[in-house]
């Protein structure tokens, strides 16, 4: 009989992708636990992410190559006895991340430092939403902005839009109130600003950015709702966002509201975004004379000023949006809830009415988002990007430093 042939063995490259992996979700946890905890010692990240304190070393030592950590300027003891330990922190005074986010009236261009913080920022009012022009103006204002920052190096831009974005392809496959579809957002900033560029929907940047930066840190779930002209949500469990199939998850816009009788466009009535949206609530204040605009802020000025039907306005449509939440809360029972709505950020009347909607059993589990009301959509679009940061630091190029 013939002998049988010896089958050579193929090496696998599967170490190495792994290897690949095991690093760069290695920098991330450092990265994170740094942003966390710092100024922390060398040895206490070891001991939170329960990597070895050769392995922590390592990538501290990258992470400072690449600019983002620095060791901070005093020592400490341990239990007062020892060698020092010299704890290390963000280097937040070196790099900046744009932030874009394309609102209905306005879009919002801003400057934010690794710790999310906004350092600068404008609102761009629209002359029309053509996408080619509105992104061109989101360009050259970041280009401003970055011009009156000496010293600060763009990582990359971060950009944030209501409706159906597609993360994957930075494409915003459909926003019926701006009438795009299909706009290569990532490209065309991409190619003015020289800039890596990433795309994401608003709600789902800002579960993300409650994530990095806010109160929701450390959460096991996290459901973000999101009421401004667009209303939408995004849900995270376990640090990951879900996005779903082209990045369709959390639209929600023409989910049933009970009580809502506000016609759509869809041809049903009391859908979740025609009921709740700033731009229903601002045809209901001018109608009942308490402004003669479309800014929401309007609203909740006159309330802070006393108006009484301001108030009830507002009180209204918190409540509708504890509904809302309380429907959401039912079918994901999330640990946390945020929204960004601007009477629950503004008025702890609106929050309790909202929380009130909910149920007492839950309330607690709801909150109004970390971020200031006048930042929140500069936090949004800086907020794309520093997630990317954060969950793949060594991507950063030495060539920045």
């Amino acid at each position: 009989m013939p002998r049988t042939a010896t089958v050579p063995r193929v090496t696998s490259p599967v170490p190495r992708i792994a290897d690949s992996d095991r690093r760069r979700t290695s920098a991330s946890v450092i990265l994170r636990s740094v942003l966390e905890h710092g100024p922390v010692a060398r040895s206490t990240i070891a001991r939170l992410t329960g990597l070895s304190p050769a392995s922590v070393t390592d990538h501290c030592g990258r992470l400072a190559g690449l600019g983002l950590i620095r060791e901070a300027d005093a020592p400490r003891r341990s239990n007062g006895v020892g060698r020092p330990h010299v704890p290390v922190d963000l280097d937040d005074g070196r790099y900046v991340v744009g932030g874009v986010h394309v609102a209905v009236p306005y879009t919002t261009v801003a400057l934010l430092d690794l710790r999310g913080r906004v350092l600068a920022r404008r609102e761009l009012k629209h002359r029309g939403t053509e996408p080619v022009p509105v992104l061109a103006r989101a360009a050259d204002g970041l280009g401003a902005l970055l011009a009156s920052a000496p010293g600060r190096r763009a990582l990359g831009v971060g950009v944030a839009v209501g409706g159906w974005v597609d993360r994957d392809s930075g494409t915003v496959v459909e926003h019926p109130l701006l009438d795009w579809r299909d706009v290569p957002v990532r490209e065309a900033l991409g190619a003015r600003t020289g800039l890596p560029v990433h795309v994401d929907g608003h709600a789902r940047a800002l579960v993300n950015a409650e994530r990095l930066f806010g109160r929701a840190r450390g959460s096991r779930s996290v459901l973000h709702l999101f009421v401004g002209n667009v209303v939408d949500a995004a849900f995270a469990t376990h640090d990951e966002v879900h996005h779903g199939p082209r990045s369709q998850a959390g639209a929600i816009a023409h989910l049933p509201l009970a009580g809502g009788a506000e016609p759509c466009d869809c041809g049903r009535a009391g859908c979740l975004q025609v009921e709740l949206s700033e731009r229903t609530l601002c045809r209901r204040a001018r109608a009942a004379g308490v402004i003669d605009g479309t800014n929401p802020m309007h609203v909740v000025a006159a309330a802070a000023g006393g108006d009484a039907l301001a108030v009830r306005l507002l009180r209204e449509r918190a409540r509708m949006v504890g509904r809302a939440a309380a429907l959401l809360l039912d079918v994901l029972n999330p640990e946390r809830v945020v929204v960004t709505e601007v009477g629950a950020m503004s008025r702890e009347d609106c929050l309790g009415a909202l929380r009130e909607e909910v149920g007492a059993a839950r309330a607690e589990s709801v909150a109004a988002t970390s971020f200031p009301v006048d930042s929140v959509l500069a936090v949004a679009g800086g907020a794309v990007a520093l997630d990317v940061l954060y969950r793949d630091p060594l991507t950063v190029s030495h060539d920045l430093n």
